[in-house]
């Protein structure tokens, strides 16, 4: 795949990111700041990878009889700000700007409701397989971006803030290499739990 920079934000929208609009999504509160980056795992059938299923799912078009699972996702409305593939195409489905569905029942620093304040990003993977070199490169790109341009200055898991209900990213997700590629580019944003 060619490799394209991320670069900027325009109108809610990063440049250099496919964009596939969902309809999951909604105004967030008056005066709210964006002050978490919620990092998420997803696959689609589960531990299997490629295939469009994840963009069908946060536009509401997966049909659910193509896999057994998808039975249990037929009334699922939902979707995040980004989603970065195995080989690291980025796509954005909600401008930052925006609520994403990504964090459902969740709570930071004694602050619940994590969709108000902050930005899903989704990565194609799964609890039990290593993340791809170029995963992080493009995450590490893409939160210098949202830091830069959203003054995000914290990151956590959905397993962060949602405990005992969601695992991802996974045991597999190498918090220590993100944070070396941030310092890589100057950035600085805080792991919290």
């Amino acid at each position: 795949m060619k490799k394209v920079e991320v670069g900027d934000i325009v109108d809610g929208w990063v440049t250099g990111a496919r964009r596939v609009p969902s309809p999951n999504c909604d105004a967030r509160p008056a005066g709210g700041a964006i002050d978490l980056v919620v990092i998420h795992a997803i696959s689609l059938p589960p531990d299997e990878f490629g295939g469009s299923a994840v963009e069908e799912l946060f536009t509401n078009s997966l049909d659910c009889t193509v896999h057994p699972y998808y039975e249990r996702l037929r009334d699922l409305r939902v979707s995040a700000h980004f989603f970065i593939r195995r080989d690291g195409e980025l796509l954005q489905f909600v401008p930052v700007h925006a609520r994403a569905w990504h964090a459902g029942a969740s709570c930071w620093q004694g602050r619940e409701r994590c969709n108000d304040f902050s930005l899903g990003i989704e990565l194609e993977g799964c609890d039990s397989r290593p993340f791809e070199d170029c995963q992080y490169d493009r995450l590490a790109g893409l939160l210098a971006l949202l830091r830069k341009a959203c003054g995000v200055a914290a990151m956590a898991g959905h397993a962060d803030i949602a405990p005992g209900r969601k695992t991802d990213p996974g045991p597999h997700f190498d918090w220590e290499r993100l944070q070396a590629a941030l310092a890589a580019r100057t950035v600085c944003l805080t792991k919290a739990i």
